[in-house]
């Protein structure tokens, strides 16, 4: 038996990094599962990768991308449970003073965009299956960097702290029938992140050879944690087992609070 078994879940962002990591442990666990990507390479893998997967290529921040996504999840899985949002890109740590105004102007849209529309794009989209499932459950990606700074630069810390606001204000609204939560992960290998391209960071965050190292030495546990170690916490937010949790974010980030 499987914490999810007969649960049917969306993953949005699950090409790669954490969002791959919640999509196969949901399924390890029980659950039904489909997946909004936007990168066509990662769609292509998902497919021969996953084959019992519903993959959906699309924007996580254009509502008739979403709208698709979770009409080929109800199509092919014949509902909807559970939505994951694991959307999100990186500002490398620029602070503001570090921003023209053109780029604060310009990043401030694109970071904004991705972090926290495509948050309330997929939610929206996916509320009114989530309600008809009559144990809906709705999990956002936040992060440690919206708890504690120096863990982004100001445009990436703001849009975290958003997505905080996002949980509260998405519980008290949506229930009682779905509850709402987030997960907090902190550094994590694996993660394919990219910036703004508007601020020039459409790169890639990669995992040097010192990169385990310095996530070890950031944390009271000396961990280096991957997409697997954060992905429990979705399942458990996904599953009935939390079914009188909401409003609540789980921190999978070491410890960092205790530093």
């Amino acid at each position: 038996m499987g914490w999810l078994d007969g649960k049917r879940a969306l993953v949005v962002g699950a090409g790669s990094g954490i969002g791959r990591a919640v999509l196969d442990a949901f399924a390890a666990e029980g659950a039904a599962i489909a997946a909004l990507e936007l990168d066509p390479a990662k769609c292509a893998r998902l497919t021969a990768e996953s084959p019992d997967c519903v993959v959906h290529q699309g924007d996580s921040t254009l509502a008739v991308d979403v709208a698709a996504a979770v009409a080929a999840t109800v199509d092919g899985l014949g509902g909807l449970d559970v939505l994951v949002n694991c959307v999100g890109i990186f500002d490398f740590y620029r602070g503001l003073t570090d921003l023209s105004p053109t780029e604060l102007d310009q990043g401030f849209d694109e970071l904004f965009r991705a972090n926290v529309l495509s948050q309330l794009v997929s939610v929206q989209a996916a509320v009114s299956e989530l309600r008809r499932s009559g144990t809906g459950s709705i999990i956002l990606t936040v992060s440690t960097s919206g708890f504690y700074p120096g863990r982004g630069g100001i445009l990436y810390v703001a849009s975290k702290f958003a997505v905080r606001g996002c949980v509260i204000a998405l519980a008290h609204e949506l229930a009682p029938e779905i509850r709402v939560n987030g997960v907090a992960p902190g550094g994590t290998l694996g993660t394919d992140l990219t910036g703004p391209a508007s601020l020039g960071l459409d790169t890639r965050i990669l995992d040097g050879p010192d990169r385990a190292a310095d996530l070890c030495a950031r944390t009271p546990l000396r961990v280096a944690l991957t997409g697997a170690d954060h992905a429990g916490s979705y399942v458990f937010l996904a599953s009935d087992r939390s079914r009188g949790t909401t409003g609540t974010i789980l921190h999978t980030d070491g410890g960092a609070a205790l530093r």
